[in-house]
């Protein structure tokens, strides 16, 4: 999910889990789950670059890079759970911050927080017995790995192939009376290929807005130098979707081609309300993970029709 160092088939998301990127992400992919789960009927998730799902933090992987440190590790420190009375309270954290962080602690046992829930995860936890998913991972260690966390949950399937491929495969979710009408792709490719990844991105979301016209589409994307982003997302405006959300944090100044500043996540047919959940968030965000000149942004790129 984050911009890598090596090639695309030798990309491990190990060294990066539980970054700022990942915070921003997860809090944005909650918020919409959150939004779906209001129906009750049934959705359906496909997760198109799933990983391995479950990150230990304090593998050698993640100590080298040190980036859970700034991003989750700080924000459990600053929102600590809430205590019995509340007399002592803190001021609370805003509800798509605390549900997140909610759902951190919830993966880990006995309070202590050594591992790090990737996206099919935190997805699989949040599903209702009537909703379904799908994750898609192409290495076969972290399907195998994936495939044994995930084991024994019948909502769940995972499949190891590309997930590009599997939009084709897989939408519209269901046949007949058992087609499932809502639900979410979330698109979150390592950028291996930086700037050459946002043509297979546009082509991807064209293709699951061309079989399942109703869908939320939410793609990650990284923020190295900002001006890189313009084509693909003026791409992003024509699709076919009825409207399109910007949410983006950046923890550093948008001045270094060799790091990365921050990220974004595009939300094409974002569920009501959406914006709401997120304007709170945001800044809370960028004061506790950002550092001097960093920014945020929650902006429509289409504006939802009346």
């Amino acid at each position: 999910m984050a911009l890598a160092y090596a090639d695309a088939m030798n990309y491990r998301h190990a060294f990066h889990a539980g970054n700022h990127a990942d915070v921003l992400k997860h809090v944005v992919l909650l918020a919409v789950l959150d939004a779906l789960k209001r129906k009750d009927t049934p959705f359906f998730v496909l997760d198109t670059h799933a990983g391995r799902g479950d990150y230990r933090l304090q593998a050698p992987e993640g100590r080298r890079t040190g980036e859970a440190d700034a991003g989750i590790v700080r924000l459990l420190t600053r929102w600590p759970p809430a205590p019995a009375t509340a007399d002592d309270a803190p001021g609370a954290a805003p509800q798509a911050i605390a549900h997140y962080l909610q759902a951190v602690r919830a993966c880990n046992l006995n309070g202590e927080v050594s591992r790090y829930p990737g996206s099919p995860l935190l997805v699989a936890h949040a599903l209702r017995p009537q909703d379904r998913m799908a994750a898609c991972e192409i290495q076969p260690e972290e399907t195998a790995a994936l495939r044994s966390l995930l084991a024994g949950d019948a909502r769940v399937a995972v499949h190891a192939r590309d997930g590009y491929e599997a939009v084709k495969a897989l939408l519209p979710p269901g046949r007949g009376a058992d087609r499932i009408a809502r639900g979410l792709v979330l698109i979150d490719p390592p950028y291996e290929a930086q700037e050459a990844e946002y043509p297979r991105v546009i082509a991807a979301l064209d293709e699951v807005l061309g079989r399942w016209q109703q869908a939320t589409c939410a793609v990650w994307y990284p923020i190295k130098r900002r001006r890189s982003l313009h084509p693909f997302l003026r791409r992003a405006t024509h699709l076919p979707a009825r409207s399109a959300l910007l949410a983006e944090l950046q923890v550093h100044p948008d001045d270094s081609p060799l790091r990365l500043n921050g990220s974004g996540m595009l939300v094409l047919n974002p569920p009501w309300r959406l914006e709401q959940a997120l304007a709170p968030a945001l800044p809370v965000l960028q004061r506790d993970l950002g550092q001097t000149g960093a920014t945020t942004r929650l902006e429509w790129l289409k504006t939802p029709p009346d």
